[in-house]
Order: structure tokens, then C-alpha cells, then sequence
């Protein structure tokens, strides 16, 4: 049997997925070709960022939180592909779907990345985007429409990131 805060962390990830995949309603996901629903959250440098400032540039955004293996695994391809392809007018923003900054923080002193990171407090982007899946990446072209949409990661994934970002900037 597990007691009080071991019972907590052995539930944690547990309810933070159901959290971020948006079992409470029955909404649509963001489909491809929709407009990318618009956001402000906090980065870990402590500044607001907002995807509507993102506008005219290709944006990959990735959902993840600390405890998803795959997630850990795309977090340095995900950096390569930022320091790539960021003098083309494209960025990432990684938003961390746990709330909290302690856990993003920690990850990401183990695996630093160049792109911003965001804390989802209270899993309302994650809501607005009504996530299916950990880690999901959705990719937005200049005009703020989705045109690709990518549920969880295994190695290689990161090839069809490419193909689609290389395709978004030259539009």
C-alpha cells in the first residue's frame, strides 16, 4: 500500500496527463488549418510571452512535462532544430504542461535548451489545444494557421519536423 506523499507522486503524472489531454469536456482538438489558438504565458526567464508576437515567423510548439520519457528523449532535437533554423524567421516554445516551474526547471538544468520554456499554469493552453497526446508538437505557419499537427515522439519523428518546418519557411 502507498501512503500520503509517496501516494502523491505515484498519481502526479497520472493527473496531470488527464489534465492536459482534456478528458472534462467534449471539444474538438485543434485540427490542421485551424488558427492556432492565441496564448500568453510565463517563460522561465520570468518574461510573458504571447504567440500572437510570434506572428510572421514559423513557430513549433511542443507540449512536454519532466516525467515523459519521449519527451525527454526530443527535447535536444527539438534544440537543434531551434538553433538551426532561427535566423529563417522560425522559433520553438516549449510549454511545460505541469504548472509548475520546479519540475521545467530541473529538466531543463539537465538538458538545457536555446528555446523559450513556458509553465501552463493551470493547463489552460493545454485545454485550449485539448492535447491528446505527451508530448505533442503543433506547428504553426506566418499566418498563425496550424498546417502540422504530431502526437507523442519516437526517434525519427524529429525527420518529418524538418521536411515541414524547411516547407514553412520557404513559403
Amino acid at each position: 500500500m502507498i501512503h500520503g506523499s509517496r501516494l502523491q507522486a505515484f498519481l502526479r503524472p497520472a493527473l496531470v496527463t488527464l489534465l492536459a489531454v482534456g478528458l472534462a469536456g467534449p471539444a474538438m482538438a485543434v485540427t490542421i488549418q485551424d488558427d492556432a489558438p492565441d496564448f500568453t504565458l510565463k517563460s522561465l526567464e520570468g518574461s510573458n510571452l504571447r504567440l500572437e508576437e510570434y506572428r510572421g515567423q514559423v513557430v513549433l510548439i511542443n507540449f512536454w512535462a519532466s516525467w515523459c520519457g519521449p519527451c525527454r528523449q526530443e527535447m535536444p532535437l527539438l534544440d537543434r532544430l531551434h538553433q538551426r533554423y532561427v535566423d529563417t524567421g522560425f522559433a520553438v516554445l516549449g510549454i511545460n504542461v505541469e504548472g509548475e516551474e520546479a519540475p521545467a526547471r530541473e529538466l531543463i538544468d539537465r538538458i538545457p535548451v536555446t528555446f523559450p520554456v513556458l509553465i501552463d499554469e493551470g493547463q489552460r493552453v493545454s485545454e485550449l489545444y485539448k492535447l491528446e497526446a505527451m508530448p505533442s508538437t503543433v506547428v504553426v505557419d506566418r499566418d498563425g494557421v496550424v498546417r502540422y499537427i504530431h502526437r507523442g515522439y519516437k526517434p525519427g519523428d524529429e525527420a518529418k519536423y524538418v521536411e515541414v518546418v524547411k516547407e514553412l519557411i520557404r513559403e
